[in-house]
């Protein structure tokens, strides 16, 4: 690959228009994530051809699933954002720290979840139920997808480090391949075609692992021909605590946000176990449903967080919003889709889960209930992707606790008391109503502007004062701190705070200082006397402003 061609491949973030850039970035992984859910859904209709009991142990292993997904895609998301930052500020070298370091982070949480598989797997399932059809179910699936889950840490991993170079074509052709695979081996499996032997629901999950273990092996090779942005290379590497500090300052709050998840997702099938194990089918049915309406909107993350990181580190502030605006309404056109769908054709997406008639009655109001919060949550997933991007996921998580552990949990259980299952649905759209207010505050107070760097003197506004031989950093008040502090203190116009809290105090209004600014303006010089004319400016630069260093 060409210099030009390596260059335009990551720069173009900080050029190219922003609607063919975001959806040349979200398409393919849409389309991917489309089909990632599609053999997630396969995965559930296949089992419930087995029998209501299999279809229930798969949700109930569902919490552990979602948990190695939260640690697997949040120290994607995390090295995704910070390369991307890493490029977008030229240096290539961090880059390559950044990718092989999330790398060793993708092999060090899949051996912390291998080990669970062996000593916890069955110990989890016997905590939510007692039926011991389901508990064998369940014991079976969950030890084969923890202990080979290896490849879904390398294969999350590899398509983030596509995705945060521009590469996203490559990341969905990963993706698709480790899918087909899955949808492909599911029905041998798991009813034993081809002379393979029966395994139910072990079945799916050996198809699972080896879809994950397929994907991961075609995103190395991807990486390793096509991704010249990065070295990926294991001579001279060493982890990183710098780097994997950075990587983690976004990647933990996006594991935390998907982690709750998994909380929630246990608290709730213990509430609905209470009323029946339709219940908790009906939950998982719907968590399988509604993968296959959010997948989309978190390929447009995945496609908007790069450029959103690149564009921060270039400080181009006017094409992350454009960006973050553009992905909102993708995000909220998909959402109504969904909604339309749930509302109206119910009894057809649970018959392709061969309901029966009691979970077919059940999950028809169900579906209606819940999916009044779809165009909230579009909104929501957005601006938390766009919180992340921007090194501020910290508010990302606050939002996922309160929506999910502060609302959604005791709504649930405040509203299972009424003893009618149906009320618990309306937990759902109650959440997301105030995760949507959050979320529009906190993007109001969000500045994602980063703060300029600290220029030699006279750039920038800067001066610096005669007195003190300090540098004052606030470009407005430096050449107009005498007319607005002095003269005119009451306008409160832009500058230090603590100059004009200096002036405001201490100034007795003399005109000496408007005099001196006419001189200074007249000969267009910078105004290093001002300090020196007027006490309170001295004394504020003396105990606020920096030590000046000639360039």
């Amino acid at each position: 690959m060409s210099d030009s061609v390596q260059k335009y491949s990551a720069s173009r973030m900080g050029s190219a228009p922003i609607g063919p850039l975001l959806l040349s970035c979200s398409v393919p992984m849409m389309i991917s994530m489309l089909v990632q859910a599609l053999y997630n859904i396969v995965d559930s209709i296949f089992v419930s051809r087995v029998n209501e009991a299999a279809l229930s142990a798969v949700s109930l292993a569902f919490p552990i699933q979602n948990l190695m997904i939260a640690f697997a895609v949040g120290t994607a998301v995390g090295v995704n954002a910070y390369l991307s930052r890493c490029l977008g500020e030229g240096n290539r070298t961090e880059a390559s720290r950044a990718a092989m370091n999330g790398l060793f982070l993708a092999f060090c949480g899949g051996i912390a979840f291998l080990v669970f598989g062996i000593l916890g797997a069955r110990a989890f399932i016997a905590s939510q139920t007692t039926d011991a059809q389901i508990m064998q179910y369940g014991a079976d699936y969950l030890s084969i997808c923890t202990l080979w889950c290896m490849g879904l840490f390398l294969q999350c991993m590899l398509e983030k480090l596509l995705v945060a170079t521009g590469r996203s074509a490559f990341a969905m052709a990963s993706q698709l391949i480790g899918a087909l695979v899955n949808i492909a081996l599911d029905p041998i499996f798991i009813f034993g075609l081809f002379g393979v032997p029966r395994m139910e629901a072990a079945g799916a999950a050996v198809a699972t692992v080896a879809g994950q273990w397929i994907g991961a092996a075609a995103g190395l090779t991807m990486n390793l021909l096509c991704n010249k942005d990065i070295n990926l290379t294991l001579k001279g590497f060493r982890p990183a605590g710098s780097t994997i500090k950075r990587i983690y300052a976004v990647g933990i709050p996006s594991i935390a946000m998907n982690a709750i998840g998994s909380v929630m997702t246990f608290a709730m099938n213990n509430i609905l176990i209470a009323f029946s194990s339709t219940a908790v089918a009906v939950f998982g049915v719907y968590f399988k449903l509604q993968s296959f309406v959010f997948m989309p909107i978190f390929g447009i993350n995945n496609g908007m967080v790069p450029i959103i990181g690149y564009n921060y580190g270039a400080r181009q502030p006017k094409r992350i919003t454009q960006t973050i605006k553009l992905a909102v309404c993708f995000a909220e056109c998909i959402m109504l889709c969904g909604l339309i769908l749930a509302e109206v054709f119910p009894h057809v997406l649970l018959g392709v889960f061969n309901a029966s008639p009691t979970m077919l009655a059940m999950g028809i109001l169900a579906l209606r209930i819940i999916a009044i919060h779809f165009p909230m949550a579009g909104f929501n997933v957005i601006f938390s992707s766009a919180f992340q991007a921007l090194g501020r996921g910290t508010l990302a998580l606050l939002v996922s606790v309160i929506r999910q552990l502060v609302v959604l949990v005791p709504a649930a259980w405040l509203l299972s008391h009424t003893g009618n299952v149906n009320a618990v649905w309306f937990a759902f759209p109650i959440a997301e109503l105030v995760a949507v207010t959050l979320c529009a505050v906190f993007m109001r107070k969000c500045q994602w502007k980063p703060a300029r760097k600290r220029l030699p003197l006279y750039k920038e506004g800067f001066v610096c004062c005669a007195i003190s031989n300090r540098a004052c950093w606030c470009s407005v008040c430096c050449t107009f701190c005498l007319a607005c502090c002095c003269c005119l203190p009451r306008r409160r116009l832009p500058m230090c705070s603590a100059l004009r809290w200096a002036c405001w105090w201490f100034c007795a209004g003399c005109k000496a200082c408007t005099v001196i600014l006419r001189k200074i303006t007249a000969a267009s010089e910078p105004p290093s006397a001002c300090c020196s004319a007027c006490p309170p400016l001295r004394w504020a630069c003396g105990h606020y402003c920096v030590p000046y260093k000639a360039p």
